[in-house]
């Protein structure tokens, strides 16, 4: 187990600082002894090398990181013969898409797009090789001071064929609610089309200021994106051109069959939205219409409680003509 601080070396690693630290693993600051470099060192917490299903997902993290080399996604250094478990990864400057958005509340369409667009096309490149982020959001992605992005931590990604890991055994390799695909939320794998729908609300966040699906908690939030249309993003931020409100339904739609079928298409239509046909969508109408599941659930319970009462009344029928 590994139990590191600042000052401290690591094989031929000089820890200088902790940057981020997550439930299962810290990421420290670090300079290569060998090479002069700086680097970015992913240290798991000791009780969680003990979790099997854990050292599985931390292994593949590392093997997915390996086979990726695009200048949009952060990449892993080989580090044959280390003596313990941790990954050893490029350091990115910049910050985190979440603190320029926090800083900006809504961004100019231009500049969302043009991260947007970014990300996508580093996207197509992972997707191309197999690999399902499974967790976009802005937590996860950089930006530099020229608003050149990268996309890290693949902590819960996934090569296309992989063994699943169930919903069921670890909650978190399923996303974030916030940027979660609908058919994450009903429990399914995912596939490229789930990240293009969490890169959907990214963008949608960017230009409106709002995630477009809230609730008091993560359940509440997961079943209003399985049962209501999102606030049109035009009535939150009216200069947004019909064009690209029509790409983020688009990204959104609730069907993966309906959505952009890669990142590739989406980036397409960000960067050529004067060819974007406009669709009469029902959802410019129906969303105030709030569904909640609490009907759903109050039939049930209406259904169920009629049960022996049916029972009862086809068991005296029977008696009487028997």
């Amino acid at each position: 187990m590994i139990s590191v601080h600042a000052g401290e070396q690591l094989d031929h690693f000089q820890i200088e600082q902790l940057v981020a630290r997550s439930g299962m693993a810290s990421i420290y600051r670090a300079t290569d002894l060998r090479t002069g470099e700086t680097v970015a060192i992913k240290i798991p917490h000791p009780e969680m090398e003990c979790d099997p299903i854990f050292f599985e997902r931390f292994q593949r993290e590392e093997e997915i990181g390996k086979k990726l080399d695009h200048p949009g996604v952060m990449k892993v250094i080989p580090n044959e013969g280390r003596r313990d478990l941790y990954i050893v990864m490029e350091w990115v400057p910049g910050r985190l898409l979440r603190n320029v958005i926090a800083e900006n509340r809504k961004m100019p369409p231009e500049r969302a797009i043009k991260i947007v667009v970014q990300i996508c096309k580093a996207l197509d490149h992972i997707h191309g090789h197999g690999v399902i982020h499974r967790d976009l959001k802005p937590e996860n992605i950089m930006i530099d001071e020229y608003d050149n992005i990268k996309i890290i931590d693949f902590g819960i990604s996934a090569n296309i064929g992989a063994r699943r890991i169930t919903f069921a055994k670890l909650s978190d390799t399923m996303g974030t609610p916030d940027y979660i695909s609908p058919e994450q939320v009903k429990g399914g794998r995912g596939d490229a089309r789930s990240d293009v729908y969490s890169v959907g609300v990214m963008l949608y966040e960017m230009v409106t200021g709002s995630v477009p699906f809230t609730g008091s908690n993560p359940f509440v939030i997961m079943n209003d994106r399985l049962l209501n249309d999102p606030i049109p993003p035009r009535e939150l931020n009216p200069d947004l051109s019909p064009e690209l409100q029509e790409v983020l339904y688009r990204a959104l739609e609730r069907s993966p069959h309906n959505r952009y079928k890669s990142a590739k298409d989406f980036a397409f239509d960000l960067e050529h939205l004067d060819q974007v046909g406009i669709e009469d969508r029902p959802e410019l109408q129906n969303w105030k219409k709030r569904r909640s599941p609490w009907a759903r659930r109050i039939l049930m319970y209406v259904a169920l409680a009629l049960i022996p009462v049916i029972v009862f009344g086809l068991l005296l029928y029977v008696a009487r003509h028997t």
